[in-house]
């Protein structure tokens, strides 16, 4: 009998062991309709930093500049973006993390930004899994907050969010545009 379960035992791990290789493969990837897996043209990417028994993550897609003029253009100025591409943005905390001097409770957000040339909003929303921008329902907004834009120390081709080394702020860059958000766990 122990025979039996170590085979059924055995048999699970390798099914998770698969499952988890797609699930890698999967994010950064579509599959065609002819079965050949191409790579996404925005990959997933993320950021992360842990302070004390703090963590915060956040989950995006990296659009690329491509020669192309985005911000002001292609994404109007004054029109709630997904802050990345494909699927919305997310930002998981497990600790409350002040944002620019107003509390976000621990938990898992959507985040979106309202883009200008002098600042942008950003939104953090209880809605998850959402497809980009197109079923945003402000309704569920939890926080906003105005971050003023300022030139970027270099040119990011492709969309970044990190936080600072010393864990102080959010940031974020595509092209020629920075934004920073002052942070601290609570």
């Amino acid at each position: 009998m122990k025979k039996v379960y170590l085979a059924i035992g055995l048999l699970f791990f390798a099914l998770q062991f698969v499952v988890a290789q797609d699930v890698v493969v999967r994010p950064n990837s579509k599959r065609l309709s002819n079965g050949e897996v191409q790579a996404r043209k925005s990959p997933m990417s993320s950021s992360f930093m842990k302070k004390g028994d703090a963590y915060a993550r956040f989950v995006y897609n990296q659009p690329h500049l491509r020669g192309r003029t985005i911000l002001g253009e292609k994404e109007p100025y004054g029109k709630v973006w997904r802050l990345g591409a494909n699927e919305a943005t997310e930002l998981f905390i497990t600790a409350d993390l002040e944002v620019g001097g107003k509390t976000l409770a621990k938990g898992a957000y959507s985040v979106f930004a309202v883009p200008e040339a002098d600042k942008w909003t950003l939104i953090f929303n209880s809605d998850l899994g959402q497809w980009g921008g197109y079923g945003y329902n402000a309704e569920s907004d939890v926080l906003r907050v105005e971050v003023a834009t300022q030139k970027a120390p270099k040119t990011f081709e492709a969309f970044t969010i990190w936080f600072s080394d010393d864990g102080s702020a959010i940031n974020m860059a595509w092209g020629d545009t920075h934004v920073s958000a002052p942070i601290a766990f609570k």
